[in-house]
């Protein structure tokens, strides 16, 4: 689950606001507190988490971001895009695992369609979108991103090093 990528909306290397990533505070250990780093999201205020060291707390972030997403969309909740990066926090990747079904999410919120009618311009039974939607259902990445295109979006792939 460690693998993630950022759906982005232009092909720019850096944004201030950059898709398909989100801002989380990392802590350092400090000689009075233990050696564990604890990680919280300003757009996600319930979701926290820790790790032994930064890369375990990188880790660990990843999967809580996608957890976080997947009980958001589960109970129909917004899921916000990502708030400005600011000074201290670190960027933490969507997890592959959920990124299309995020994409699509937030598609079908920003045009204001019905799941029903996403069916119909994909000539589909409604069951089918939900799948798609369903962040505890497989759907193959095609199929998501066919419903992408018929609503005029794309996700693309971008990557960087990693620290």
């Amino acid at each position: 689950m460690g693998q993630a990528f950022q759906p982005v909306d232009s092909l720019s290397s850096e944004s201030s606001r950059p898709e398909g990533r989100f801002a989380a505070t990392i802590g350092r250990p400090t000689i009075l507190r233990s050696a564990i780093r604890q990680v919280g999201f300003p757009d996600f205020p319930r979701a926290h988490t820790d790790g032994a060291d930064a890369n375990e707390a990188m880790a660990e972030a990843i999967d809580c971001l996608g957890s976080s997403i997947a009980f958001a969309m589960t109970d129909k909740a917004i899921v916000p895009k990502p708030s400005r990066l600011k000074r201290g926090q670190k960027l933490v990747p969507v997890p592959l695992w959920i990124v299309g079904k995020l994409a699509l999410y937030w598609a079908i919120r920003e045009l204001g369609i019905s799941q029903s009618e996403l069916a119909r311009r994909l000539n589909v039974r409604e069951t089918i979108v939900r799948r798609m939607l369903d962040p505890n259902h497989d759907t193959r990445q095609e199929k998501i991103q066919a419903a992408l295109e018929v609503l005029g979006k794309r996700v693309v792939m971008a990557y960087d090093d990693a620290a």
